[in-house]
């Protein structure tokens, strides 16, 4: 008889044998069954007594193999001596590390029990900031305040350059229902003045201000849902905003908290909803990863004036089309298209950025509209190094009225990020706000900013861990409201950012 490796070398072995298993596991586990030489095991023949002996000793001189294999990598009883007296030696140090685990394992079940909810998470922001403002001096050492072009000398109007320390405090309650969707509602306390009021221009407003006195508010609501994998909607019942929803300012500047410390820097203002924000729905299609359409539409559901109107379709409106792609790796760009109305009582064309004549080209009391444009653009030299900026351009033109207006903004900028520390970045900014860079049908040239204003930002915000974050910035607004009679302004913020 010859010894076989596998149960397919015994030509007469089949699977639907009742014994199959059994002889496939003794010749292939433990090498101890043989067969003819003709390559037949012949099951259903008689065996005799010598045959039967020699096939189980076969057998048992195999099992003793593996078991002298085995032993040979078992421990030894000096080895067990050893993790004996390791085991006295630390046994403070397991009573200690196995009563820790038992706590944490009881805190775990505690949460469970008593967590706040199985579908909410709770995400928090917390500001702490000292800013400061300073502007030039007329003869008599007063600082002042700028005013646009044609208007008396401010003299009598000094800056006020207290230094102020202030805070905002958010607290997003995010609730999914699916797994990829999303509930928010926000809490949210501030009182962070605005320097505009102060310099006398929106120019030197900082990105994060507000002044609510410190009252808790319901300051933002929306709900975020997909519609299929590609298609994706977004409804705000009030507080609506482009770039906090799914229309993208292409920059690393653009958040409040973490981006810029200046109005101006954080985006470009064609995306910023000009009137006081409302109800709104937007929609983005990503048709693959290269290319996305998004779409956004927000109303203003307050009135400054009793005679404005406040709805879907008759209040102040803006509707943005915009186009993102990636067309080669490590460039990100957008064409943004928006269409605005401002009732006479409330028009605020850029967002309350750049100048008065910027803001309202027709005057406060007259109704405005605007056809938008805007490109943005974002380049990664390199991991840590990313260049890139934005140009707008805002047509507007009375509703009722044959003049128009041309405003015009642009900001090009430089990230640097793990500057000095991973997480931590340094931006340096240098950019036009929204200036009225032409006029026409009988608008009055008094009406048009004739110099040219300029905006240059550094910041660095600077991670002391994962959730804090310290970022002092600097802004110098050099002829401020476009007016070259005015001194230059220097604001500056050091702002302490907490994440939880």
């Amino acid at each position: 008889m010859s010894s076989v490796t596998s149960v397919s070398q015994l030509s007469d072995v089949r699977p639907t044998d009742w014994a199959f298993q059994a002889l496939q596991s003794l010749v292939e586990r433990y090498g101890c069954i043989a067969g003819y030489p003709d390559k037949t095991y012949r099951g259903n023949r008689a065996m005799t007594r010598y045959e039967f002996a020699a096939g189980l000793n076969a057998c048992m001189d195999r099992v003793n193999e593996l078991i002298a294999a085995a032993t040979n990598d078992m421990a030894s009883k000096q080895d067990l001596a050893t993790l004996q007296k390791l085991q006295e030696d630390f046994a403070a140090e397991l009573a200690q590390l196995r009563g820790q685990v038992d706590a944490v394992e009881a805190k775990v079940a505690t949460i469970e029990k008593q967590q706040f909810s199985t579908t909410t998470k709770l995400k928090g922001e917390v500001i702490f900031a000292v800013s400061g403002l300073l502007g030039g001096t007329d003869v008599a050492g007063t600082n002042r305040q700028a005013v646009r072009t044609g208007s008396p000398d401010a003299t009598t109007d000094p800056i006020d350059d207290n230094t102020i320390f202030s805070n905002r405090a958010r607290l997003n309650f995010d609730s999914s229902f699916t797994g990829k969707d999303r509930l928010r509602v926000r809490l949210q306390a501030r009182n962070t003045p605005s320097f505009g009021g102060a310099s006398g221009t929106n120019m030197a407003r900082l990105g994060f201000d507000g002044d609510g006195g410190n009252n808790v508010e319901v300051s933002k609501l929306f709900y975020r849902f997909p519609v299929g994998k590609n298609l994706k909607f977004q409804v705000d019942a009030f507080a609506a905003s482009f770039h906090n929803g799914l229309i993208t300012p292409v920059t690393p500047f653009k958040s409040s908290g973490s981006g810029s410390t200046f109005r101006f820097g954080r985006f470009t203002p064609n995306i910023r909803p000009g009137a006081a924000e409302g109800a709104g729905l937007q929609a983005r299609y990503k048709f693959n990863q290269q290319f996305a359409l998004e779409l956004g539409y927000l109303v203003d559901d307050d009135s400054n004036s009793p005679v404005d109107k406040a709805g879907i379709f008759d209040g102040n409106n803006k509707f943005i089309a915009q186009i993102v792609a990636k067309p080669v790796k490590n460039l990100t760009v957008a064409a943004t298209y928006g269409r605005a109305y401002y009732q006479g009582g409330d028009v605020n064309v850029t967002g309350s950025m750049g100048s008065n004549f910027a803001r309202r080209p027709f005057g406060s009391g007259t109704a405005t509209r605007t056809n938008e444009f805007a490109g943005q653009l974002s380049y990664k030299l390199s991991k840590q190094l990313e260049v890139g900026g934005w140009y707008g351009v805002q047509l507007a033109d009375q509703v009722i009225g044959s003049q128009d207006a041309t405003v015009t903004n642009w900001m090009a900028w430089v990230a640097a990020k793990d500057f000095g520390k991973k997480g931590s970045r340094l931006g340096l900014q240098f950019g036009m706000p929204p200036k009225v860079t032409s006029v026409g049908g009988g608008l009055a040239r008094a009406g048009r900013d004739d110099d040219t204003s300029y905006h240059l930002e550094a910041t660095y915000k600077y991670n002391l861990n994962k959730k804090i974050a310290i970022t002092p910035g600097l802004a110098v607004i050099f002829n401020p409201e476009h007016n070259s009679n005015n001194d230059t302004i220097f604001v500056g913020t050091i702002r302490t950012t907490f994440k939880f």
